[in-house]
């Protein structure tokens, strides 16, 4: 065991190793009731499943790194979605300028929550609670008396939740994401010893990319015996590694971490934390909004429950027991990927089983409750915590 290792387990900074086990048990215990769990068929659904709400809870665990809540999530994507199919079915815009329209308008809504915390002081959870309200007030005003919009399959963001990636085109994917991941760690190589920094191993590099390539292709592989890797999922994938990529080589990405760590100590350090906050709200507003168009895309209809049925509480949940820390400052955008994949095994697996919808809330609320448990442990017995 190296050093860096038994420091991580000293300090029961454990990453994503609980939710990890965690899916292994989920998933072992599943197929053994259910021989039907992890057929090609039934992942190719669960991860069909997982997009819309997978890429709301991307938004709030920049929220969450903030040291914040939003609680307006569900209501922004569920309004969002009916800002798309009002302009796409009534009044006849295409899809395109009608969904990069809905992101404008899930940024703003982000712009305003931000301001409103930043500029008048308002706690972050009042704010997002009256914006849960409201918003889902819009939505219902926007969708009319008729209440429920029908996307036609033709021409509309419907066939987006239709549309595969095979095994040649997923596994040239693959095949590119290892390249380019090869050619930016030979570069941030080189410029670690230009500065004269030390380098890391080779196969402390090199061994984790090829272990995600090794995972990816494997899935490329087994779902492409049934129709292929959902194009949505695709979509959500690379949302959480482009996000990844931004919160852990970029400037902003290491000043959402200070804000969500120290807010006192980043201001005092020169940094614009309002600034920080007000992009942040944005991000999350405008994921929201891009989970509410995949949503539609996967209902094929935008009606007045969209965004509700849990949606908010379970992309909280997702977040949180994918390792993100609730008091901010500690967490990576792949929590989205886990937790929505713990989330989405439950809920798949109980409908397998034909089990009663309340069994599906209880087992869901005790891993949420694991997982808090497991981060103030964590926290609390960190070097230098309080007790």
């Amino acid at each position: 065991m190296n050093q860096k290792l038994a420091s991580k387990l000293r300090g029961r900074e454990l990453g994503v190793v609980p939710v990890l086990v965690g899916i292994i048990i989920i998933w072992t215990v599943l197929q053994a009731l259910n021989h039907r769990f992890l057929s090609s068929e039934n992942l190719t659904n669960l991860a069909l499943q997982m997009a819309a709400v997978g890429t709301i809870s991307l938004g709030i665990v920049f929220i969450l790194l903030l040291g914040e809540v939003d609680l307006s999530a569900g209501s922004v994507s569920g309004l969002c979605g009916a800002v798309l199919a009002v302009l796409s079915v009534r009044h006849g815009m295409p899809v395109l300028p009608a969904v990069i329209l809905c992101i404008v308008v899930g940024a703003t809504i982000g712009l305003l929550h931000g301001l409103m915390v930043t500029r008048l002081g308002m706690p972050s959870f009042v704010v997002t609670l009256a914006g849960l309200i409201g918003w889902q007030g819009l939505q219902l005003y926007v969708l009319g008396r008729q209440g429920t919009v029908n996307f036609p399959f033709e021409g509309s963001i419907a066939r987006l939740s239709d549309t595969w990636v095979g095994v040649p085109a997923g596994s040239l994917v693959v095949a590119t994401v290892l390249v380019v991941s090869l050619l930016a760690t030979q570069r941030t190589a080189r410029l670690r010893v230009a500065a004269g920094l030390p380098t890391r191993p080779l196969l402390r590099t090199i061994g984790p990319l090829v272990a995600v390539v090794v995972v990816l292709e494997a899935v490329v592989l087994f779902l492409g015996r049934d129709r292929g890797v959902p194009l949505t999922f695709t979509l959500f994938v690379a949302m959480v590694a482009g996000l990844d990529l931004v919160l852990r080589r970029t400037v902003f990405g290491r000043r959402v971490y200070a804000v969500g760590g120290n807010a006192e100590a980043t201001r005092r350090a020169g940094v614009n934390v309002a600034r920080i906050r007000i992009i942040g709200f944005m991000i999350a507003s405008s994921l929201a909004a891009i989970g509410g168009i995949l949503a539609a895309s996967r209902l094929a209809a935008v009606n007045q429950a969209s965004g509700g049925s849990g949606t908010l509480l379970n992309a909280i949940a997702a977040a949180v027991i994918g390792g993100t820390s609730l008091f901010g400052g500690r967490g990576r955008t792949y929590a989205a990927l886990l937790g929505t994949l713990v989330i989405a095994s439950i809920t798949n697996g109980m409908l397998l089983l034909n089990l009663d919808s309340s069994i599906r809330f209880m087992v869901t609320g005790g891993v949420l409750a694991v997982a808090v448990a497991i981060d103030s442990v964590s926290r609390r017995s960190a070097p230098g915590a309080r007790r």
